[in-house]
């Protein structure tokens, strides 16, 4: 990184080399490493003997999520998270790096203190839902959003291919692999930790009903159920896709060390005090549900989850009671 140039183009024309002080070399192999040290120096820095973050283990706060320059703070107070903003700013400093205040935001979930949250005496913008990796992450903490989202985007994927399900070259196989790992794909990203409802379950089925009759080039008044529609594109209802994600994703997570993150989020209660009135439906109470519908225990599920021949089985046991459809 020593006495490093750089060369851009500007007006179709090639500039002269000038010296890079700041940053890492564009196209560099250990570029993403050394970002990656620096990031972690800095949230370690800032997050070092504090306890500003929220309740994740009986001994351990959780304090930020982290992908490459993507970084969520948790705080359960608002002077939590000022103070943790600050103190972030303050190391980046340090390295060279600035939070842009345009992309940052605040996201309160129950939270009676309104004071704003500042960063360079600017105010952040405050919203009732944001993206994250890819996700919709809600106020409410629903999957509405994100399901909405998923599927606009699905449909644009679906639409900037439709030479190909107009192609007479392609054998209706190949169409609906490409429709698979190019469009539902996209649909369903995410889709393991959705809590689900059947008005966001029939919206997903409808977009990919739609979509296979298109791929069949089925024309009103030309009509077929569902089932023979399902039937002739090898397609199964969406409940079942979810399902099937849901629970290889779950033995995934069960196969990793107590220590992950990730492992002990499955066992993780927030804290705080439930509202007055009927329970709302999570994605554990639906979870839940599907072990004893399926006649097993959580116990049975965590060592049945160790050997992947066993979990195979079971998870098809466990995504095996959908409601047929006409």
């Amino acid at each position: 990184y020593e006495d490093a140039t750089c060369q851009v183009i500007h007006e179709g024309k090639l500039s002269d080399p000038f010296r890079v002080q700041t940053g890492v070399c564009q196209g560099c192999l250990l570029s993403p490493t050394i970002f990656l040290m620096v990031v972690d120096w800095i949230m370690r820095q800032s997050t070092a003997d504090q306890k500003t973050g929220i309740q994740w283990t009986f001994t351990k706060q959780l304090e930020d999520l982290d992908f490459a320059d993507d970084i969520s703070l948790l705080s359960h107070r608002q002077q939590h998270a000022q103070e943790k903003l600050s103190r972030v700013a303050a190391e980046a400093e340090k390295t060279g790096l600035r939070i842009n205040i345009r992309k940052t935001e605040i996201l309160r979930i129950n939270n009676q203190q309104q004071d704003p949250v500042q960063l360079q005496q600017e105010e952040i913008k405050e919203v009732d839902k944001f993206t994250y990796l890819g996700s919709v992450v809600s106020k409410d903490g629903g999957a509405d959003d994100d399901i909405k989202s998923r599927i606009n985007k699905a449909r644009h994927a679906f639409r900037t291919l439709r030479p190909i399900w107009r192609s007479s070259a392609l054998s209706l196989h190949n169409k609906i692999r490409i429709f698979n790992t190019n469009v539902k794909s996209v649909m369903l990203y995410g889709s393991e930790t959705w809590r689900t409802t059947k008005t966001n379950r029939n919206k997903l089925q409808t977009f990919v009903n739609r979509c296979l009759r298109n791929i069949l080039n089925l024309r009103w008044p030309e009509v077929i159920s569902n089932k023979d529609l399902w039937d002739r594109t090898q397609q199964a209802q969406i409940e079942v896709d979810i399902k099937k994600r849901k629970w290889g994703w779950i033995g995934h997570t069960l196969r990793k060390s107590p220590s992950n993150v990730t492992r002990q989020a499955l066992d993780w209660n927030p804290q705080g005090k439930r509202k007055v009135g009927r329970p709302r439906q999570t994605w554990r109470r639906s979870t839940d549900a599907e072990v004893k519908a399926a006649g097993m225990t959580w116990a049975e599920i965590k060592k049945t989850s160790q050997n992947r021949v066993r979990w195979k089985n079971a998870v098809t046991a466990l995504c095996s009671r959908v409601e047929p459809e006409a």
